[in-house]
């Protein structure tokens, strides 16, 4: 369903090196010969040395853990069961029939009604969602109530903390991870690096400070101890590890920390380079005295689009909603086509 291409070292590749294998392609056909030519060495025994490499990495076995595992019908129906299993689980598999054309279909991280119907009609500690190619993990506790990625970033990173593997005592996280993030780790003691929002600027800003866990309120979590990009399996078996460490529930780990209600609105038709404008930036200020500190407020032009993202956290779902409403109306009205 798709190819990925790492650069020497494991790493994804920097938007430069992208851009300039893209305008390669878009150019004169490549056909090198010679020592031109380069070398294909099939990696044959892949799957087994990547889950040597998981199980290595654990503090914890899992023995005790009934763990709902869906695959999202991609590239972790074979290797995620063999390796929670190896880790001490009793397993539940579910999306992990891949035939070509249903991944995440109806199943995986961006569908998660199966997956939180299965854990509570089995009784299980926790459900495991993958996405298509297995670089996110959100997670569904025993009352099938969705963990999200900050959610499993503050759990992960109070752990680290306690065990002296969380460089710098910092996470990294991006714009759009939620107010009760931020108030959670800075009651443990937490420093929070914010970047722009996509995991290659998590990962840039964690090579650049020399810090060990970043990631996105989507799943995308990265522990750089173990590997070099957001990886769902590590991080659902960190996860788990924690809770068979602990003796406790995924729902009182996730306790940690309080989710504010947030309200994404997106203004469409709207001239996003103005995004700017000082009767929108004021309208932003006064939001953001009336909230104080129980609320935030983020306004993102989208790259692409023609379209401004106005974000609202408050302490009630209520306050989100009327100060996102209101906000987008002006900026809707401010910057219109």
């Amino acid at each position: 369903n798709g190819i990925k291409i790492f650069a020497r070292g494991g790493v994804k590749l920097p938007d430069v090196v992208e851009q300039r294998i893209e305008a390669a392609m878009d150019g004169p056909k490549l056909q090198p010969t010679g020592g031109d030519v380069g070398r294909i060495r099939r990696f044959a025994d892949a799957e087994d040395r990547y889950i040597v490499h998981l199980l290595g990495s654990l503090p914890h076995r899992l023995e005790g853990l009934h763990v709902v595992l869906d695959c999202a019908h991609g590239a972790a129906s074979g290797v995620s069961p063999e390796t929670f299993s190896d880790a001490g689980a009793t397993v539940t598999v579910i999306g992990a029939d891949p035939d070509g054309l249903n991944i995440n279909d109806g199943v995986g991280s961006t569908h998660l009604d199966a997956l939180r119907a299965e854990v509570v009609r089995l009784g299980a500690d926790l459900g495991i969602a993958h996405d298509g190619d297995a670089d996110r993990c959100l997670a569904v506790d025993a009352d099938g109530t969705v963990v999200d990625g900050d959610q499993i970033m503050a759990i992960l990173a109070v752990a680290m903390k306690q065990r002296g593997h969380l460089a710098q005592d910092t996470l990294v996280a991006t714009v759009m991870s939620n107010l009760g993030l931020h108030r959670a780790m800075d009651e443990n003691g937490i420093r929070v690096e914010q970047t722009a929002v996509g995991d290659r600027y998590v990962l840039e800003r964690m090579n650049a400070g020399g810090y060990s866990l970043g990631g996105e309120q989507s799943g995308h979590v990265i522990m750089s101890e173990y590997a070099t990009t957001g990886d769902g399996l590590l991080t659902g078996l960190h996860l788990a590890a924690e809770m068979a460490h602990r003796k406790a529930t995924l729902a009182e780990l996730a306790s940690v920390m309080t989710v504010y209600p947030q309200v994404l609105v997106n203004v469409k038709d709207v001239d996003r380079s103005r995004v700017g404008d000082p009767v929108v930036a004021q309208a932003v200020v006064d939001a953001e005295r009336a909230l104080g500190e129980s609320g935030r407020v983020l306004l993102r032009a989208s790259g692409t689009e023609a379209l401004v993202r106005v974000m609202v956290e408050a302490a009630s779902e209520d306050d989100a909603r009327s100060h996102a409403d209101a906000l987008a109306s002006v900026v809707a009205e401010r910057l219109a086509l």
